[in-house]
């Protein structure tokens, strides 16, 4: 007898409109308060770039209702407007987190939407944590039966499973059934794109605000009876078929049983995070054996196929090359230390000295790696060699000391955009998330930056 596949895209349905919150442990609800944070922090910093200024001009063209806060600017604009201008601002500084299951940024293609509904429609601080757990879980499940073929294809995860991770937290949000869960999916599946060739542009930030706002349309569209495929993921003609990707059993299996918030990996170098694991190796060797900048002759990097192709700028002559480029960020790392915002500036990237320095640098693809692990060897002018590994995947913090890491980040990057005081409010707003019975009058946003 031939077994029947797998309804992937059913399942899912089914999970999302049937899960509450007495099915989820109470510590993970503090693990989405924390994502939630380092969201707002990562979006408050990237408003200023000229990208978020080119949306907003759009966004002032098309017109709209002005139904939810555009972060930073004191502004309404559109529930679906704002989901794109904000989803594009948090991941704009590649300063966001990543999940491995998810095979890139989750909280860039859910949040920016399900806040924008909750403003938009007062829902309370709990549904919102809620509806996120559950788009993070739909998002992971998905990436990791794709699998690195998808990703080595030359898809961008971030926004092709932020689809649908966007429809699902959007779904949940509003309180849709399983059938028109089903065809929120399906909604978010069709539309799913985005290309590792933009890496590099605005278009790679543009791919998670672009993901969370087309999620949100699809759950708007789903709740007033559009259609989607039901087999949109698994089907013969789905997104596995044309994207890569195969349904698997023990992956499924884990649904309503993990969460995948405790493996949501925060950011605390400011570029990307396939360069994370040489700059933390790279450090490890130079703080270790006490080498001065100017007595290394060589350094080499070994990484994964995935890592370099992610991290794959050989050059770098602009600030947002730069987040891409494991030879400026290992050159920063030594010669700098300070790998926040401030190291990727045009002129940062354009010191004669770092230049210099990165072509001492090579980074090497390696099959004894799979995602963002890395070996440095570092040679020094005396002959020695020195080497590290690093895999900045396993080196997420526990609950409190993320807290406290996430914390001092959130005030970091808010503070210069909001003030203090307002950081401050802001910050015990987050923490209190779950007794906000009303995001549109109980939760504010600031206002009049």
């Amino acid at each position: 007898m031939e077994l029947k596949p797998i309804e992937l895209t059913k399942i899912l349905a089914r999970f999302i409109a049937g899960t509450g919150k007495s099915d989820i442990p109470l510590h993970v609800f503090d693990h989405a308060k924390v994502a939630f944070k380092d969201w707002l922090g990562v979006t408050f910093a990237g408003k200023e770039d000229p990208l978020v200024k080119k949306l907003i001009k759009y966004a002032d063209m098309m017109g709209g209702n002005k139904q939810s806060t555009l972060l930073g600017y004191g502004m309404r604009k559109s529930a679906c407007q704002a989901a794109l201008i904000n989803g594009s601002a948090s991941h704009v500084l590649d300063y966001d987190d990543t999940l491995e299951h998810f095979l890139g940024h989750p909280s860039v293609t859910i949040f920016p939407s399900i806040l924008a509904l909750s403003e938009w429609m007062g829902k309370s601080g709990t549904d919102f944590l809620l509806s996120y757990l559950i788009g993070l879980k739909v998002g992971a499940v998905i990436g990791a039966c794709a699998g690195l073929d998808h990703y080595m294809t030359g898809c961008h995860p971030t926004s092709t499973i932020g689809h649908f991770a966007s429809a699902a937290s959007s779904a949940k949000l509003l309180g849709l059934d399983e059938k028109q869960t089903l065809n929120a999916l399906g909604v978010a599946g069709t539309q799913a794109s985005g290309l590792k060739s933009s890496f590099g542009t605005m278009s790679k930030a543009f791919h998670a605000g672009k993901a969370s706002q087309a999620g949100l349309i699809a759950a708007l569209l789903a709740g007033d009876g559009f259609t989607g495929a039901e087999d949109i993921i698994e089907g013969a003609h789905g997104f596995f078929k044309v994207f890569k990707g195969t349904v698997n059993e023990d992956v499924v299996n884990t649904i309503g049983k993990t969460w995948e918030i405790e493996n949501l990996a925060q950011k605390y170098h400011a570029s990307c995070h396939a360069t994370h694991s040489p700059i933390e190796a790279a450090r490890s060797i130079i703080l270790k054996e006490g080498i001065k900048p100017n007595a290394v002759k060589s350094i080499r990097v070994f990484s994964s196929e995935l890592a370099l192709s992610a991290a794959s700028k050989m050059e770098a002559s602009t600030g947002l090359e730069g987040k891409f480029c494991i030879s400026y960020c290992v050159a920063n790392a030594i010669l700098r230390e300070n790998t926040g915002m401030q190291a990727f500036t045009d002129e940062k990237i354009n010191d004669p000295e770092v230049k210099a320095f990165m072509k001492k640098i090579t980074a090497n693809p390696t099959q004894d790696f799979k995602t963002l692990e890395a070996r440095v060897e570092i040679e020094t002018d005396s002959g020695k060699t020195y080497t590290a590994v690093s895999d900045i995947l396993k080196l997420i913090p526990e609950l409190t000391e993320k807290k406290a890491k996430i914390s001092a980040k959130f005030v970091d990057l808010c503070t210069p955009v909001l003030g203090s005081q307002a950081t401050a409010a802001l910050e015990a707003s987050v923490d209190s998330l779950e007794n906000i019975d009303n995001m549109q009058t109980s939760f504010v946003l600031p206002q009049n930056q």
